[in-house]
């Protein structure tokens, strides 16, 4: 596509992936557009046009088919997501209630067809689930068959719709249908079990969808809405939409940082994880960058703006895993296959099948070509193949939660076991994510007497709001010291660190630049143990005084118990494992020596991490991400198959196919195994449900009547399409007896 002229709507009346496809067609259609596509899993569409075109006249031809677009705005996003959620619960109900009437519908057509009254009571019991459970099928397959098209609910429509009428016919005016030589043939279990079926494949099709959309908004609920304006020394409330760069801003502790830009007044400590997946925060004085979505811990600033909208970093991370997720999982596109050709090719068959038998088949005529054409809609409805991914994903969900592994959709089933590549973020996946005091290395004399200077800094440190400091304070609380030592002219230096007076002298505690700030020297031990850090990949922190450097400390996230043992796992197992993070060099090193990862890259942002997974992609790779972080979104809905850490943010599991309950690295192994048994598991349902029809259809339009006089009425084909769809949710549950 080219850059003129494009527009992205949400899309709303698809009801499966052959609706996209006839929506897609309309508007491809029309002589201004040059290229539209729609996609079924997001409800999007995108439209480029040699001109520029409306919403209300793409819609002019899209309601004839009962699809309407409507903006792509946040706004409109979020009533969207309002009105997903309300048509996802009525589709629940809808699901209950005709559960509840299938049930005994299904119970008195099979072993209680000679009781009182028993087609007047299966009447009562269909028509709820025809009228109301079922109605959108009846409806989306008259506006497809308006505009001279159909889809799975035709089908739906057709079989059901049929089995209902013949059996009302036969039930109030059998004398109807008698003279042609009709028996009293009643199929309302057929139309009722067949619909509640097909609703419980479109209600998870629907919430699998609809947890979908959940990552974009929570996206979404990392942006400001209001902030505080500041112009002519007033500061005044302000919607974040009224913003324009070189406005200032101020920011308050707690609070996000609105938009990117720079600070012109004040410091603070920014936790910029939701960017670089870091736990440790920055601290940023004048003149530093500040990116929105993050949050401000400890001082307020103020900001002049600088990018506002989609030009926000936030803003293009939400347009990465939009991208990503809109692209077509491989099954969709099955899917997509089958509905193109198989409901056109059935309701042909059953038109031939009437044809035929009332051409050259015995008399009646009528009632033969009749019950045999019904036969072949009521076979061919595709309960067992609507069942078969369905029902195994369900198996497959049930397997993983006993395993601590949870599958969120198809995807994520069908790919895992193609992975040939696994690619690792560091912090909270390898690592605990949590910062962790690794090493001190006191001055030597330090050595004979060093719990009074354990207290100098710890007084200090107690007085700081950074994270590293707090992580020192809780240490030495375990060890039984408290901050008892009065400190004066404390001083929160940004960027560097913080000093105080004890006792008459001025002690610091902070990074390189405050040593180089006090003109100090450090003794040869400690440089010795300080290069040693610095090659393990630590954060390094000094404690000294006006004349030298006292200590040298070290902090590092810690590798997790389980990593190294699981990523040797994979390795033996033949998969390739790489390892991307947003930290520096030294440190990604360390770990990924610790660990035995050979290949790795540092100090990434996000729009890096699903490049490099692109790339490895275009390489032929089938990739695995496993992440835990807002920036590990786009990666993740990118790959071919993301995975999340429970411990993660909700946005990283949101944008994941599967999610590590245990957060841990031994259940990507796991995940693989339960995939390839799962994966196995939908291609036996699909060969058995195509077989099923492969063979039914033929029997159903009367093969081996000629042959040995043997036909199939409309009630053994409604038992057979009950048979398959059996079979199908047996095999699935054969799932929970694997390891």
């Amino acid at each position: 596509m080219s850059d003129n002229n494009i527009n992205i709507y949400n899309i709303k009346g698809l009801s499966c992936a052959a609706c996209a496809t006839s929506a897609q067609k309309r508007l491809s259609k029309l002589n201004t557009v040059d290229e539209a596509k729609v996609n079924y899993a997001t409800q999007t569409a995108v439209v480029e046009s040699a001109s520029p075109l409306t919403m209300e006249e793409l819609n002019a031809q899209l309601k004839k088919l009962g699809f309407e677009l409507y903006p792509k705005t946040n706004k409109a996003r979020k009533e969207a997501q309002e009105v997903r959620k309300k048509e996802l619960q009525l589709l629940k109900m809808k699901l209950i209630v005709s559960s509840a009437f299938a049930l005994p519908l299904f119970v008195i057509a099979m072993f209680l067809p000679d009781i009182p009254y028993a087609n007047y009571i299966m009447f009562g019991l269909t028509l709820p689930i025809i009228f109301w459970g079922g109605n959108q099928f009846f409806i989306n397959a008259a506006r497809q068959l308006s505009q001279l098209r159909t889809n799975m609910d035709t089908l739906v429509a057709l079989g059901s719709g049929t089995a209902f009428v013949f059996s009302a016919i036969n039930t109030f005016v059998p004398d109807l249908l008698a003279v042609q030589g009709v028996g009293e043939q009643i199929y309302f279990e057929a139309a009722g079990v067949l619909l509640t079926f097909i609703l419980l494949g479109r209600f998870l099709e629907e919430r699998a969808k609809q947890n979908t959309s959940d990552s974009i908004e929570k996206l979404l609920a990392l942006q400001s809405t209001m902030v505080h304006l500041v112009k002519n020394e007033e500061i005044r409330e302000f919607p974040i939409e009224a913003i324009h760069p070189d406005d200032v801003l101020l920011v308050k502790p707690g609070e996000k940082v609105p938009l990117d830009g720079v600070i012109i007044e004040g410091h603070s400590t920014i936790d910029e994880s939701m960017l670089t997946g870091e736990s440790i925060p920055v601290s940023k004085k004048e003149k530093d960058q500040v990116i929105g979505g993050t949050i401000n811990q400890s001082g307020s600033f103020q900001m002049r703006v600088e990018k506002v909208g989609e030009a926000t970093l936030l803003a293009k991370i939400i347009r990465l895993v939009e991208d990503a997720q809109n692209s077509q999982a491989p099954i969709q596109k099955l899917v997509d296959k089958i509905s193109t050709v198989f409901v056109p090719l059935v309701i042909i068959l059953a038109a031939v099948t009437f044809g035929l038998w009332y051409s050259f088949g015995p008399e009646p005529l009528l009632s033969n070509a009749l019950i045999s054409a019904v036969a072949v809609l009521v076979i061919a409805c595709p309960c067992a193949l609507g069942l078969a991914t369905p029902t195994a994903i369900m198996v497959g969900i049930g397997k993983g939660a006993q395993k601590g592994i949870l599958i969120k959709d198809a995807k994520g089933l069908e790919v895992t076991s193609k992975v040939d590549t696994i690619v690792l973020d560091k912090t909270g996946t390898i690592t605990e994510g949590k910062p962790q005091l690794k090493g001190i290395k006191w001055q030597f004399f330090l050595m004979f007497g060093v719990q009074r200077t354990e207290k100098i800094l710890l007084s200090l440190e107690s007085l700081s709001e950074h994270p590293l400091a707090q992580t020192l304070v809780k240490l030495f609380a375990k060890k039984g010291l408290k901050p008892e030592m009065e400190v004066k002219d404390f001083e929160n230096i940004p960027g560097k660190g913080v000093q105080g007076i004890v006792e008459g002298t001025l002690y610091f505690v902070g990074n390189r630049k405050m040593v180089e700030d006090q003109g100090i020297g450090m003794a040869a031990d400690l440089g010795t143990a300080r290069d040693k850090f610095i090659e393990e990949g630590h954060t390094i922190v000094y404690f000294g005084n006006t004349k030298t450097v006292l200590g040298v400390l070290a902090f590092s996230d810690t590798v997790k118990p389980s990593s190294k043992f699981s990523i040797q796992q994979l390795q033996e197992a033949g998969y390739e494992v790489q390892m991307l993070t947003g930290d520096n060099d030294a440190a990604a090193r360390a770990i990924a020596r610790q660990v035995g990862i050979k290949t790795y890259k540092a100090e990434v942002l996000p729009q890096d991490k699903i490049a490099y997974v692109q790339s490895l992609q275009e390489a032929g790779k089938t990739v695995a991400m496993i992440g835990d972080g807002v920036n590990d979104a786009p990666a993740l809905a990118k790959a071919d198959v993301g995975m999340a850490m429970n411990s993660g943010t909700d946005i990283a599991m949101d944008s994941a196919d599967i999610i590590l309950r245990h957060n841990d690295l031994g259940q990507i192994k796991d995940s693989i195994e339960l995939s390839k048994s799962t994966n196995s598991t939908i291609k036996q349902n699909l060969f058995w449900a195509f077989i099923y029809n492969l063979i039914g259809i033929p029997i159903a339009m009367g093969v081996l009547f000629p042959l040995i006089g043997i036909r199939l009425s409309p009630m053994l084909a409604g038992a057979a399409m009950a048979l398959s769809s059996v079979s199908v949710v047996l095999n699935s549950l054969r799932l929970y007896r694997r390891k």
